[in-house]
């Protein structure tokens, strides 16, 4: 009777696989054959390489758009999907309460309706683009014979796309680029209400000796508070406990280029976008061709990566002109103090009158669980979001908000034939303000910003909440394009941008400081092509994959001079010995540079939980901001060691420092085998995952999860990695010479793990190997035809 029923529970079970299987197979994309498509003009072909790389080719470009939505659609469908809900603030519908804190947080942007009014205000011919789009997508996902995987999971239903989606996926762009900004100036403004003027401009400058800007310009960075404004050691030791310090990479790109007199040919352009990585990657390799509209003869060919959600190339190149972005982290919003009526508090107070504060009711829908309301306040520069240090109302005012902030203006570049021409379509697009770093066939290079600035006046501190309702200060539309910040063809021919402050004077302040990186990785990007007199592509992706550790370097040279100085013991031994491997780079075998990287971070956490603690006094519930230059103010501390600067509890600056090695020592030694085991790999192992694999079963998780390899790099160098951080795309590309050109991806083309392309490509970007910028040859072919095929009788 047991066998009897144990043999019916394994033949339960794999029916119950296959079933499951058949479910999965189901909703896998066409990739061969012949498909109708309803609304085309006329034929688009599909073409995948072994990658799945996608090429397709029409007549025009609005077929384009329709087969490129039916092929995301299809590929990846559930991605998108997260992305305007996480744009609008809606993703508690598939996955209940645990999504609602941040939904609450996104729809207090009220992004859909923006989003909708956007919309309205697009060219027609952007939204006819937009409308193409939309109904590929749609039909590309009602012509899967199962619900995708992403909701065969969670047990819901796909909703249909609609053409404001895809500025929702702008959006998205918007809050993931430039979200932390704007949180950085409310921890800004307390930090300024408790510090005196001279820490406060000390822990917070724009730059130093690591700068790397274009213009050559360098910061000088404040001297440290006197004594008479502060002394942190008769701060309450006890205040320090629990103050964590963290430096999460920032998130942004490299981008940098060369002219053609380095290569004798056309300008070669580089380009790695940092971003969280996931599986599938956030970008899609994607390849148009289509006749040129003004050019009878011509093809326009443009090769690069699509964005999932958007019908068009974001970088890449056309055969004429090579682009890429990077993160420009200047300052695009502002904290605004609301004065409300105090007999009145729904009117608030705006040059001298008394205005209503509209209210907006947003509903969120929470799966398993009753809907919630939200109620939103907003004033004409923007809803009402946060509260100063005082109590006093803030309302937020963005770019992200503006009416026109959102257009299709990137799909002039697939046309553009010169640099002159990409320049000005980039400084009229409507995207998240980026650096944008260009190369044309004929050897020319630009660097300028691409996307929207606000035009502010006032002189006010834009770091800083500020009282737009009683002075002339705020925002009086964008900066015109001819004042934007442009370099062509520099002396040296050398471009090159990692998120740090590109220029100085007139132009820094109309960009502003929205949280500059350190320069150490553009220094070091700099450097490199400055060292090159001749330049091919494999020189621009070797320093991509540079892991150097020039920062550290002066922290690994301290952290030997401490234990030189002190009493030999047991722990400093093993502290020297493990520094004897150390090889100068973050590479995964390094024991030393895990050592050298945890002593720096404890060093930097102990003197900046000390400034923290002061904070806390008056506000509790302070969370010190990303402060990016901090590096230049701790290491001024270090060399010039002035007592009354030392956190309390310390006797002096040797012995802080020692006891943060001993502190780091110990840490290391208490885990298994030993601070000899330590490695940095062990701490930087890939954690790349499928949205959905953190609730499932372990052996499920693994299968949709990318490999757990030990990866080298860190923050501060080319080679940006953490678990789950780093180059979401790397390119190297010269126009006009695709062919030399290298390309890499983590975590694959497509979302479908039973597709032949899921995880493809990741194998070459965990090892950095030079795979090929242009698709291979087709190995599987689509047709999308716009009337239905009839087989030949």
């Amino acid at each position: 009777m047991l066998r009897k029923f144990l043999l019916f529970l394994l033949v339960l079970t794999m029916i119950i696989l296959a079933t499951a299987w058949l479910f999965l197979r189901g909703s896998l994309p066409v990739y061969e054959g012949d498909l109708l498509l309803p609304g085309l003009a006329d034929t688009v072909t599909v073409e995948r390489d072994a990658l799945g790389t996608v090429t397709l080719s029409a007549e025009n470009r609005l077929d384009l758009a329709r087969g490129l939505g039916f092929i995301h659609a299809q590929e990846r469908f559930f991605e998108m999907d997260l992305m305007r809900r996480k744009a609008a603030g809606e993703l508690a519908e598939l996955f209940g309460g645990v999504a609602l804190p941040a939904d609450r947080k996104a729809r207090g942007y009220r992004m859909r309706a923006r989003a909708q009014s956007m919309l309205q205000r697009l060219p027609q011919d952007q939204l006819r683009l937009l409308e193409a789009y939309r109904d590929g997508v749609n039909t590309g996902l009602n012509s899967l014979k199962t619900k995708q995987f992403g909701y065969l999971l969670t047990q819901t239903l796909p909703r249909p796309w609609r053409s404001e989606d895809s500025l929702l996926i702008v959006l998205a762009m918007h809050i993931t680029l430039q979200e932390n900004s704007i949180d950085r100036e409310l921890g800004l403004s307390m930090m300024h209400a408790s510090l005196p003027e001279s820490a406060y401009r000390f822990l917070t400058a724009s730059g130093g000796e690591w700068d790397a800007a274009l213009d050559d310009s360098q910061l000088e960075w404040p001297p440290y508070p006197p004594a008479t404004d502060i002394d942190l050691r008769s701060i309450n030791r006890q205040t320090l406990s629990g103050n964590s310090f963290q430096e999460l990479p920032i998130i942004g790109s490299n981008a940098f280029a060369v002219g053609g007199a380095l290569t004798n040919g056309s300008a070669l352009v580089a380009n790695d976008m940092h971003l969280s990585l996931q599986v599938p990657g956030l970008w899609f390799r994607t390849h148009l061709v289509y006749p040129d509209p003004l050019h009878a003869q011509r093809k326009i060919d443009v090769i690069g990566v699509s964005l999932p959600g958007n019908p068009v190339i974001v970088a890449g190149s056309n055969r004429h002109i090579a682009w890429g972005f990077t993160n420009s982290y200047g300052d695009f919003a502002d904290w605004v103090r609301v004065k409300l009526d105090l007999d009145n508090p729904a009117r608030y107070a705006d040059h001298g009158e008394w205005k209503a504060i509209k209210v907006w009711q947003e509903t969120l829908h929470v799966r398993d669980a009753p809907d919630e309301q939200l109620e939103i306040h907003e004033t004409e520069w923007g809803p009402i979001l946060a509260r100063d240090y005082d109590g006093t109302p803030l309302a937020l005012v963005w770019t992200a908000f503006q009416p026109d902030a959102v257009n299709l203006d990137i799909i002039e570049l697939e046309q553009a034939d010169s640099l002159e021409e990409a320049v000005r379509i980039a400084q009229n697009m409507g995207i998240p303000a980026q650096n944008f770093i260009a190369g044309s066939r004929n050897g020319d290079i630009a660097w300028t910003i691409a996307g929207r600035i606000p035009l502010r006046t006032g002189g006010y501190d834009a770091n800083l909440p500020a009282d737009w309702g009683q002075q002339t200060i705020g925002w009086r539309g964008w900066l015109a394009p001819a004042d934007y910040p442009l370099v062509i063809n520099p002396p040296g021919t050398r471009l090159w941008n990692g998120n740090s402050r590109m220029v100085d004077g007139a132009l820094l302040k109309k960009l502003g400081d929205g949280g500059y990186d350190l320069g150490a990785r553009s220094q070091q990007i700099r450097d490199q092509l400055h060292a090159l007199n001749h330049v091919a592509p494999k020189d621009l992706l070797a320093i991509q994959l540079d892991d150097r550790a020039l920062l550290l370097a002066r922290w690994k040279q301290l952290l030997e001079e401490t234990l030189q100085k002190i009493p030999s013991a047991a722990w400093s031994r093993e502290m020297q010995q493990a520094l004897r491997d150390w090889d100068g780079h973050a590479s995964p075998q390094s024991v030393a540079y895990r050592v050298v990287h945890s002593f720096r971070y404890a060093v930097m956490e102990h003197i900046l939980n000390a400034f923290a603690a002061i904070v806390r006094l008056n506000h509790p519930d302070f969370v010190r901001p990303r402060l990016s230059q901090v590096e230049h103010a701790v290491w001024k501390l270090i060399k010039y060691r002035p007592p009354h600067l030392l956190p309390p509890g310390e006797d002096s600056w040797e012995d802080m420092l020692a006891a943060c090695a001993q502190r780091v020592t110990a840490w290391l030694q208490a885990q298994p085998g030993g601070i000899a085991a330590r490695n940095w790999g062990e701490e930087n192992t890939a954690a790349i995952r499928h949205p959905l694999s953190r609730a499932l079963p372990t052996w499920i998780a693994a299968w949709l999860d990318m490999p757990a390899d030990q990866l080298p790099g860190d923050h501060h160098m080319p080679r940006v990695q953490t678990p789950n951080f780093g180059a979401s795309l790397r390119f190297v590309v010269a126009p006009g010479e695709e062919e030399n050109g290298y390309f890499q991806m983590p975590g694959g083309q497509s979302g479908h793990p039973l597709s032949p392309y899921y995880g493809s490509g990741h194998s070459d970007w965990v090892a950095g190997n030079a795979s090929p910028f242009l698709p291979g040859p087709p190995q599987q072919t689509l047709y999308l035809h716009a009337t239905e095929v009839k087989p030949y009788q």
